[in-house]
């Protein structure tokens, strides 16, 4: 393993409670970084963003109208239109 040490400086209840965890799991310090880092990659790693998780939807279900956006709140009006006509 190619491992180099790296130095952070930590708060003091950051270090004990690192102490206490330390002890109570019969691990080193370094150990216990070296998981919570692993953790917190993996944690980032699968965080996406709602764009990134739907954007292999966008545009998957065309209704063939290219003005559907602009003139949506006339189409809302004649189905409401419709609605009302039809009771």
């Amino acid at each position: 393993m190619n491992a180099q040490i790296t130095t952070a400086r930590l708060p003091l209840d950051t270090r004990n409670k690192l102490l206490v965890l330390s002890r109570i799991k019969g691990k080193t310090k370094s150990d216990i970084i070296k998981e919570s880092l692993e953790m917190y990659y993996e944690h980032e790693e699968t965080e996406i963003d709602s764009f990134t998780l739907g954007e292999p939807f966008f545009g998957k279900y065309g209704s063939g109208e290219s003005d559907r956006a602009v003139n949506y709140k006339e189409r809302i009006k004649k189905k409401l239109a419709d609605r009302m006509s039809n009771c």
